[in-house]
């Protein structure tokens, strides 16, 4: 792999294959993976860039560092360590793991499956922040539309105002509270779990650990903590936070959904990671997906990545999929030190459509660059409203074209010389309706929303963000920059702790002048 990779031959053939490569939406292109269909057509496409995207890969290593992956190999290496998370949802594990995965799994089972008999645990509150609460919260949201075995609430802000608006709605006596922190020190998660605590208490429950469970990597923090051994469950520190829903960090899923529906969240994973594994390049979606967001975001200077699912189910997999992709990718250097040289990351946003579309979608056509966009949408629906379905996917179909086609000037003048008398006038008013067009996006399709679908399409996106790592030469498994925002904290808090609080030796005055003033109140 080579340390200058804008210098490289793979590198600039493949940058001037995708300033080449024509965005016409002329030639249908789309891959059939784990039951989706993802739509690549209206992204820049040629032979020689296929040829360029393929070479590329050869030269970052990507073959050998996909098999790492699966293997168990330390691909994490500022943190030394695996990065395994498709070993959590195969069916059968991987030897070396095996006997742990199943392990783990069934005791989630059979808590779940003993709950379910007893009639135990109406309310669940669960507590966690980052990869320990969006994966649990848009599964929840995206499945449980259908009614839910047990109503459940999660609270992930350290602001007490976010816990204490769950527990309102909570019977404390009914309530299961999940605590959910790899490594049992997340000060957000702790500080709302004395909260949970405290709640107990003054409800009358004389043993209020008797209604906690913990999901983590440090099971002995967690007894330090005063959970009970048995009702700590396990993940492991080869498990990243944002890959961790796989784990028993899914045991809320299950409470809410039912073992059953867990199992085929994970199928539908493992039929993505088939698909990763086996599919050729040219067929390979997760692949196709980050040459393409590598093109976009490095060769052709999009700053930004849209995602819109046109299902309001899918509400929560925007800031799931802004975590995945900004935490893995929001880096510059690569494995020698070396600047990766391009532009890395793009920012990661957007809404469900198609309330998206009266929010910022006017931006999306008329701002001078744009933002390529995902569009994800499903065939089916999951109610009797058939026209409104209609409506939906020909929103999201009618947006995506727009974006494509555009408006030029010649056919906003044919539309405003049909009202306006003026010449003038009606050029003037042209202009305004002119739209660029020439604007990339990808449709992912499901054939409708269930577990195994979903399972699918968040896989899909993870081995995406895997290949932009590998192409760009970037550890997409680590997150310094989180942890220095954390030890900062840590620091603050234990000044404004402190009875005789100062200032610090902070560099910036306003730090210093904010630390003084708060710790006085």
């Amino acid at each position: 792999m080579p340390s200058d990779l804008p210098s490289s031959p793979a590198w600039q053939q493949f940058a001037a294959a995708a300033r080449g490569a024509p965005l016409d939406g002329a030639s249908l292109r789309i891959i059939e993976a784990a039951g989706l269909q993802v739509d690549l057509t209206t992204q820049r496409h040629s032979a020689p860039l296929d040829l360029a995207g393929a070479a590329l890969l050869a030269q970052q290593g990507f073959e050998r560092t996909r098999a790492g992956l699966f293997a168990g190999e330390s691909i994490n290496w500022t943190e030394h360590r695996a990065a395994w998370h498709t070993a959590l949802r195969a069916a059968q594990p991987p030897a070396a793991v095996a006997a742990q995965i199943l392990g783990e799994r069934q005791r989630v089972r059979q808590f779940v499956a003993d709950a379910d008999a007893r009639g135990a645990y109406r309310h669940v509150l669960h507590l966690g922040i980052g990869g320990s609460d969006w994966g649990p919260r848009m599964v929840v949201r995206a499945l449980g539309d259908k009614g839910l075995h047990r109503r459940i609430r999660f609270a992930a802000n350290v602001d007490a105002h976010d816990i204490l608006l769950q527990l309102g709605e909570l019977d404390p006596a009914q309530t299961l509270v999940i605590v959910s922190s790899k490594t049992f020190t997340t000060t957000e998660s702790l500080a709302n779990a004395q909260v949970a605590l405290d709640w107990l208490r003054q409800a009358g429950i004389a043993d209020p650990f008797s209604h906690m469970v913990a999901v983590t990597a440090a099971p002995q923090a967690a007894r330090d903590f005063g959970v009970a051994h048995e009702r700590i469950f396990r993940f492991w520190d080869w498990v990243g936070g944002r890959y961790s829903l796989w784990s028993a960090i899914h045991l809320p899923i299950a409470l809410a959904l039912g073992n059953d529906t867990v199992d085929e969240l994970l199928g539908g994973a493992q039929s993505m990671d088939d698909h990763f594994l086996a599919a050729p390049i040219a067929a390979n979606a997760p692949v196709q997906m980050a040459l393409a967001a590598v093109a976009n975001r490095s060769v052709l200077g999009y700053a930004t990545q849209a995602i819109a699912p046109y299902d309001s189910r899918m509400a929560y997999l925007v800031p799931w999929a802004q975590q995945l992709e900004m935490e893995s990718l929001g880096k510059s250097t690569t494995a020698d030190g070396t600047p990766a040289g391009v532009p890395t990351s793009a920012v990661v946003w957007g809404m469900t459509g198609t309330d998206s579309q009266h929010t910022f979608f006017q931006w999306m056509h008329q701002d001078a660059q744009g933002a390529p966009v995902d569009f994800i949408a499903c065939r089916q629906p999951d109610h009797d409203y058939g026209r409104n379905h209609r409506i939906l996917l020909a929103n999201c179909l009618a947006q995506r074209a727009a974006l494509l086609t555009g408006k030029p000037y010649e056919e906003a003048l044919s539309e405003t010389q049909r009202t306006e008398s003026d010449p003038a006038q009606a050029a003037l008013l042209a202009r305004h309706r002119v739209h660029p067009g020439g604007r990339p996006s990808t449709l992912i399709m499901l054939p409708r929303l269930t577990a195994h679908t979903l399972g699918a399409l968040l896989a899909l996106y993870e081995h995406k963000v895997f290949t932009q790592g590998v192409l760009w030469g970037i550890n997409t498994f680590d997150q310094w920059g989180v942890e220095f925002g954390k030890v900062l904290a840590k620091r603050i808090i234990a000044e404004l702790d402190a009875a005789d609080a100062g200032a610090g030796a902070w560099k910036d005055a306003s730090t210093r002048h904010w630390i003084g003033l708060l710790s006085r109140q």
